[in-house]
């Protein structure tokens, strides 16, 4: 049994969702200067975010109000009965956990003097940051770790099911 319930982990990340919307929406320089952004940022050797992350912009204006549909989305979702969110969220999972382990690989491969990284700027370059890849690193943790949880949890919910229908078997 898991320490933290798949459900608890998705509200906790929902509320992180508004959390960051705020900010994205009132002062997205206090994203940027984290110190967890610096860390991982520096660790993989990846350019600083653009000037524009320090006052508000359309850009992150747009990218507060899509994290904010998103975390009142997962809020609303997370309060599904125990059966059907399961078949919801163990579909879910895996594709979000996809999508983020491509948004981070490519921020990294993207930098300058990496895989994909070129002398001249590309539209796609702007993706290539610390925060977008510090963000993305994150969000593949914790969803890996929902993922996991899920998975934990529907072994449980089956071993259930099945003690059940052996006693109903053991009463006929």
């Amino acid at each position: 049994m898991a320490i933290l319930s798949a459900q608890s982990l998705l509200r906790t990340l929902s509320l992180f969702h508004l959390t960051l919307s705020y900010y994205l929406f009132t002062s997205p320089s206090t994203i940027a200067s984290q110190n967890l952004v610096y860390v991982l940022g520096a660790a993989m050797d990846i350019p600083d975010p653009p000037i524009s992350l320090s006052t508000p912009s359309p850009a992150s204006t747009l990218a507060a109000l899509f994290l904010a549909l998103f975390a009142i989305s997962d809020l609303t979702s997370s309060g599904l009965p125990e059966e059907v969110g399961s078949h919801y969220w163990s579909s879910q999972a895996p594709i979000r956990l996809t999508f983020f382990f491509a948004v981070t690989g490519y921020s990294y491969a993207g930098k300058p003097g990496g895989l994909w990284g070129g002398k001249g700027r590309r539209g796609g370059e702007v993706l290539c940051n610390s925060v977008v890849f510090t963000w993305g690193f994150l969000e593949m943790l914790w969803w890996f770790w929902i993922y996991v949880t899920l998975r934990d949890e529907k072994r449980e919910l089956m071993v259930k099911v099945q003690e059940r229908r052996k006693a109903e078997e053991d009463r006929l």
